[in-house]
C-alpha cells in the first residue's frame, strides 16, 4: 500500500474507535463523571474539612486531589478503550481480516490509539468540568498540562493494546484494571501526599510510574511537587516508545493473534 491508501486505512479505523466511543457514549463517558462526583462529594467536601494544610502543600485539599482525579479518568478510560475494542475485534474475527491486509502495524496502532485519545480527553474534559463545580482550578504551566495529559492517555492506550492482544477471554480484558492499575493508582498519592507515607510505603511508591504521572499533572494544574518534573515527562515519553514498539512487533509477528 502506498502512503494515500494507508492514509485511508488509518481513517477508517479511526472512524470505527471515534464512532464506537460516540455509539456507547452512556456507557462510557456518564458513568466516570457520576464517580467523580462521589469522589469530590465525599473526600473532598466531607474528608477534606479534616485534612490539615501542610499535608497538601498548603492548598485546599479538594483542590489537591483534583490533578489526581482527573488524572485517574483519563488513563483508565485509555486503557479499557484500546484493550476491549482491540479483544473485541479479537473475538468477532475481524482482526484476521487486518492482518492478513497490506496494511501495516503503525497503522493498526495508531488507528486504535485515537480511540483511546478521543475518549481519555473527553473524559479527562467532564471531569475537569466537574471539579470546577467544586472548586477553583487554575492551569500553572499550559505545556506541561497538555503533554502531561496526552502523553498518558497514549500511554495506557498502548498498555490496553497490548493488553487486547494477548487476552483470551473477557476477564483477561477486565483483570490488567482490576488488580493492577487500580492498586498503583492508590498508592500514586491521589489522595494524598507521597512524603507523608512510611519509609516503607515511600519507598514503593517511588517505583509506581504512576506517581510520577499524578505529580507532574498535579505540577501542571498547582504548581506544587515541581521537583524532577522533566525526568518524569521524559521517562513518559520513553516509556510510550518502548510500548508503541513492543505492539509494533507483537502486531508485525502475529503474537497473540493465534489460539
Amino acid at each position: 500500500m502506498n502512503m494515500i491508501e494507508q492514509y485511508y486505512a488509518l481513517m477508517t479505523i479511526v472512524r470505527k474507535e471515534v464512532g464506537r466511543c460516540l455509539r456507547i457514549w452512556m456507557q462510557i463517558f456518564v458513568p466516570p463523571v457520576i464517580t467523580m462526583t462521589l469522589y469530590y462529594c465525599i473526600f473532598g467536601k466531607v474528608v477534606g474539612h479534616f485534612v490539615p494544610s501542610n499535608v497538601t502543600h498548603g492548598v485546599p485539599y479538594i483542590q489537591f486531589i483534583s490533578p489526581g482525579l482527573i488524572m485517574m479518568s483519563v488513563l483508565m478510560s485509555s486503557f479499557i478503550n484500546t484493550s476491549s475494542s482491540f479483544f473485541g475485534a479479537k473475538f468477532s474475527r475481524c482482526v484476521e481480516e487486518m492482518m492478513v491486509s497490506p496494511m501495516s502495524g503503525t497503522v493498526i496502532i495508531f488507528g486504535y490509539l485515537s480511540g483511546g485519545l478521543f475518549r481519555g480527553m473527553i473524559v479527562g474534559a467532564l471531569v475537569l468540568v466537574v471539579s470546577l463545580l467544586f472548586t477553583h482550578l487554575q492551569i500553572y504551566n499550559w505545556l506541561a498540562f497538555f503533554y502531561t495529559i496526552i502523553s498518558t492517555s497514549l500511554l495506557f492506550s498502548l498498555i490496553g493494546l497490548l493488553n487486547g492482544i494477548f487476552a483470551k477471554k473477557f476477564d483477561d480484558v477486565a483483570w490488567i484494571p482490576s488488580f493492577v492499575i487500580t492498586p498503583l493508582t492508590y498508592l500514586g498519592g491521589v489522595f494524598y501526599s507521597v512524603s507523608q507515607l512510611p519509609a516503607i510505603w515511600r519507598t514503593v511508591s517511588m517505583f509506581n510510574p504512576i506517581h510520577y504521572i499524578i505529580k507532574s499533572f498535579r505540577f501542571s494544574m498547582l504548581g506544587i511537587g515541581g521537583e524532577h518534573v522533566v525526568t518524569s515527562l521524559i521517562f513518559i515519553s520513553l516509556f510510550n516508545v518502548l510500548f508503541f514498539f513492543i505492539n509494533l512487533y507483537l502486531l508485525n509477528n502475529s503474537r497473540g493473534m493465534r489460539d
